[in-house]
């Protein structure tokens, strides 16, 4: 039985080929027009030459044409490659090379910056424009129209029209692949390569987030679609360019829900939303999206009707329990989830958060999904009544690698003493009492002062705990003593501030001593990508400059 990505939507088109599947700036489609609209897309690109296995780029923010370009490639068996609109042109540049796109669907305003760094992919030679039609956006760049021309970009309207509606496509396979890339912390952008049965075992519903149960068959969630009367009205908030929307999206259209779209994030646009669709789930990405959703409802009271509202899910980036506890007081009926995956390594594990729970340590705490272990560095598994942190890893379903990458493949995919093959994309953990995994943060960031090491989050999560803080980072910084000190970059929640010994008085209530800062840095505002996650880099570049040094 093959669990196909393209398979499973058309058994759930087939199954409520009426239900509404997407709503996006007012206009509604079915699983049946959107099955449509995807298989036109998917004639075009193979009546221009693009075969099974090729790559087609989506250099996009979120839209209609977004998703039924990626379902149109996975139909034709060929792979959609997710491309950071926010990339600057030698990052966009090496993602085309490294991917080795045929075909790129972009929107318009970016004509200029791919035209710029086209030959990059010399097999790059198929491409369609998506026109602008949200003032949002602004006027398109100069010269973006003799761009378009040069590329010789057709617009996305005339590819749908083009393109036949039938579906009609030869048999596809669980192994075909599907590709994410992912910036992650540091470095270049990096294409984790996933086979399709793996992804949907490992992120896309064939095993239950809580319940743990495995599907019967490929047929399962387009079964129990059926079966209620009404899907879910769901919105992925994070931009598809990231997977975790990607396959947020996917995953809710397996089990029959409505995705309701905006183009970017806004918070009174979600909160208009609920109000207006009788949204009842959403997925956010951590603090950098939930606490301006809280503040919209703090300056708004009473504006929005959200009885409709059943589940907030955070996923990829950190949600602080001060948070958390904002929104249970919002929502007590509500259920509360946050959960941990990764592109490299899937589904981790996932709790339903109650009211005031202490970090322990001062990082979250997570129930560990299937497969989820903890390694030491001698790749040994650390057992659970083990307290030791180490490295966290997954086996089961996991990506195959990352794409033209041996060297980093090999790094961070491994054999461990067991003789499994683990996923360990860099988080690192250690095991709570009662069976629940203590999350420290990512290795890759992790600051070293006199022989302790430190992981960021946790003294991030620590810090925002004082309600002066709207947003921060936390890197090390040299120390001629120590090796490395802490260091905090914070955004302070307007009209407020606290002195760095205040923040030492917050954090040592949630972390020891030797974790708190000891220096910090003010900014307007804390840089992150457009899905929250943090800018390090950014921020330990700061930090080391002493630019907004605070004595």
């Amino acid at each position: 039985m093959a669990y196909n990505i393209a398979d499973l939507f058309e058994h759930t088109v087939d199954a409520v080929p009426d239900r509404t599947a997407l709503i996006y700036q007012g206009r509604s489609w079915t699983f049946e027009e959107l099955d449509r609209r995807a298989n036109r897309v998917a004639h075009w690109l193979a009546g221009h030459g693009v075969a099974p296995g090729a790559h087609v780029g989506i250099y996009a923010m979120n839209s209609e044409a977004w998703v039924s370009t990626m379902i149109g490639c996975l139909k034709i068996r060929a792979v959609p490659i997710n491309i950071n609109y926010r990339y600057v042109e030698a990052e966009l540049e090496y993602l085309i090379h490294n991917s080795e796109i045929v075909a790129c669907v972009f929107d318009e305003q970016y004509a200029t910056r791919l035209e710029a760094v086209r030959s990059a992919s010399p097999a790059l030679t198929t491409l369609a424009h998506v026109e602008s039609h949200d003032p949002l956006d602004g006027e398109p760049p100069e010269d973006t129209a003799g761009a378009l021309e040069r590329l010789g970009s057709v617009p996305f309207e005339e590819v749908c029209a083009a393109g036949s509606p039938s579906r009609d496509f030869p048999e596809r396979s669980g192994d075909d692949h599907f590709i994410i890339y992912t910036g992650g912390t540091t470095g270049m952008p990096k294409g984790v390569v996933w086979r399709s049965e793996d992804i949907y075992f490992a992120l896309g519903q064939g095993i239950d987030a809580l319940t743990k149960e495995r599907v019967a068959s490929e047929y399962t969630r387009a079964e129990q679609a059926a079966a209620s009367e009404q899907g879910l009205v769901f919105c992925v908030i994070p931009p598809l360019m990231h997977g975790a929307a990607q396959i947020a999206t996917l995953s809710q259209w397996f089990i029959g829900s409505t995705i309701i779209m905006l183009r970017r994030f806004d918070a009174e646009a979600v909160w208009d939303a609920v109000d207006r669709y009788g949204l009842n789930s959403m997925i956010i990405t951590g603090d950098a999206i939930a606490r301006p959703m809280i503040d919209a409802l703090d300056e708004n009271p009473g504006r929005w009707n959200t009885d409709s509202l059943l589940s907030v899910s955070s996923s990829a980036a950190l949600f602080s329990q001060s948070l958390k506890d904002r929104f249970i007081e919002y929502f007590p009926n509500v259920l509360i989830t946050d959960s941990l995956g990764s592109t490299e390594g899937g589904f981790n594990g996932i709790r339903i958060a109650p009211k005031g729970e202490r970090a322990e340590g001062g990082g979250p705490r997570i129930d560990p999904g299937q497969d989820v272990v903890i390694l030491d560095e001698n790749l040994e598994l650390v057992p659970k009544d083990d307290r030791t942190p180490g490295m966290l890893a997954r086996g089961g379903n996991i990506p195959l690698g990352y794409y033209n990458d041996p060297e980093k493949t090999a790094a961070n995919f491994v054999i461990a003493a067991d003789g499994k093959r683990y996923a360990i994309p860099g988080d690192h953990a250690r095991w709570s009492d009662d069976g629940s995994l203590v999350m420290l943060g990512r290795g890759t960031v992790s600051i070293n002062s006199g022989g302790e090491k430190i992981f960021p989050e946790e003294v991030e999560a620590a810090l925002k705990s004082n309600p002066a803080v709207f947003d921060c980072l936390v890197v090390g910084v040299p120390d001629e003593r120590f090796g490395q000190r802490v260091a905090a970059v914070v955004q302070w929640r307007p009209g407020q501030s606290a002195t760095l010994a205040e923040l030492d008085a917050s954090a040592r209530k949630l972390v020891a001593g030797f974790k708190v800062p000891r220096e910090l840095h003010t900014v307007e505002e804390v840089v992150r990508s457009p899905a929250g996650k943090p800018d390090y880099r950014w921020a330990k570049e700061l930090a080391e400059s002493g630019t907004h040094l605070v004595d």
